[in-house]
């Protein structure tokens, strides 16, 4: 099926995405920081990409996001942003407003379920190039 990278500094996080995203055939690596995670991207070119908001800073997932699609070779990769940012913080970040300006192609709040999960993945996988929200200005699913 596709390749998947998930990025998360939590490891029970990376590996219940690693299950449940392998469940459907995927292949599916991880890394725990923003950092780790453009590298491995870079070096494995995945299909789609999951990747946490707070990890080693408040924005680290905001700022690898932005480093994404700014490599040329990785900016037509879906990115999933998974976070618990709006449980863990008062920033109340609203997808819908605030996510106008954010790179990413969908946003889910933790916890995730496996069925929320495989089929936001499903989507993700299916968009074409110019559907892919590279600037940031495109509604998120």
């Amino acid at each position: 099926m596709a390749k998947i990278l998930c990025v998360d500094d939590d490891p029970d996080i990376l590996a219940t995405c690693r299950m449940i995203l392998s469940s459907d055939g995927h292949e599916v690596e991880t890394a725990d920081n923003g950092t780790a995670g453009l590298e491995k991207a870079k070096s494995w070119q995945p299909d789609c990409i999951v990747l946490d908001v707070m990890m080693t800073t408040d924005t680290e997932g905001f700022h690898a996001a932005y480093a994404i699609r700014q490599d040329e070779t990785l900016q037509h990769t879906p990115i999933l942003m998974l976070t618990s940012i709006n449980e863990t913080t008062n920033a109340k970040f609203d997808p819908d407003k605030d996510g106008e300006f954010l790179p990413v192609d969908a946003f889910i709040e933790k916890p995730v379920t496996p069925d929320n999960l495989k089929e936001t993945v499903k989507k993700l996988l299916a968009l074409t190039d110019g559907e892919i929200n590279i600037a940031g200005r495109k509604q998120i699913l």
